[in-house]
């Protein structure tokens, strides 16, 4: 699924509501990102979801600006928590927002930490991290991030290809993951242009030893196309829709 930061674009109209408004309540749906090789789940992306399932910008206009970073905390640990109690075995990838690292560079130690009190291996969690949003200081950020992945947490560059910032951040650092962004995606096997940058990005990906995954897939056509590049994970409609507070059925094409 397109980075969502907490679960949706960052671009997601914020409340500007009094920081002393409560937080709203939430949950999250799970999106499997499959290895269509080996035919089984690698991941589940967490998608911040309402408690009645409402979208991710219903959930996010009703926090205030200043309390973003915090609840961007908050959510990630509810999203550990639910995913451990669903019997999770294998990868998940959790959204966040850049700056929440040059607000305050001991930011993602509260997922750890809520991921050691759930028993979750840091080495099976996966941080996305949206392209297309702003980060002032790349070097800064890349030295925090290499930190956390010296101690096993995985990088994925989300929306890549939607941004200016993608191919700067791949010469500061190598992620683990590049998510393909879905505009890239869609049609791609009837339009030129486009399969010559898929082919560009998957070459260097190779070169860096960076896996891509392919989100938004939802024909098996697109599928297909990618499928003959290399591409061995996806993520999309095709495969399975996002499941509310559960893990959904998986279709694998026969293609």
């Amino acid at each position: 699924m397109a980075a969502e930061a907490l679960g949706c674009k960052v671009e997601c109209s914020l409340s500007n509501e009094s920081q002393d408004a409560p937080d709203p309540d939430f949950s999250f749906a799970f999106q499997p990102i499959v290895d269509a090789n080996a035919r089984e789940v690698f991941s589940y992306e967490a998608l911040i979801r309402g408690v009645g399932n409402e979208s991710a910008p219903h959930v996010l206009r009703q926090v205030p600006t200043e309390r973003l970073f915090a609840f961007d905390q908050k959510a990630r640990a509810h999203a550990i928590n639910l995913a451990m109690r669903l019997g999770i075995s294998c990868h998940l990838n959790l959204n966040f927002l850049p700056r929440s690292l040059e607000a305050s560079p001991t930011s993602i130690v509260s997922s750890l930490e809520a991921a050691e009190r759930a028993n979750l291996p840091i080495k099976r969690i996966v941080i996305e991290v949206v392209e297309g949003e702003i980060i002032e200081d790349h070097s800064q950020f890349s030295r925090l991030i290499n930190e956390y992945r010296g101690i096993g947490l995985k990088v994925a560059i989300d929306d890549f290809g939607a941004g200016y910032s993608g191919l700067n951040l791949l010469a500061e650092f190598q992620p683990d993951q590049v998510k393909l962004d879905m505009k890239l995606i869609t049609g791609i096997e009837r339009h030129g242009p486009r399969q010559a940058i898929v082919r560009a990005i998957s070459q260097i990906c190779s070169d860096l030893g960076i896996d891509i995954v392919a989100e938004g897939i939802e024909t098996e056509d697109e599928y297909a196309w990618l499928a003959s590049q290399g591409i061995r994970l996806f993520q999309g409609y095709l495969f399975a829709k996002p499941g509310f507070e559960s893990f959904p059925a998986v279709h694998y094409p026969r293609t």
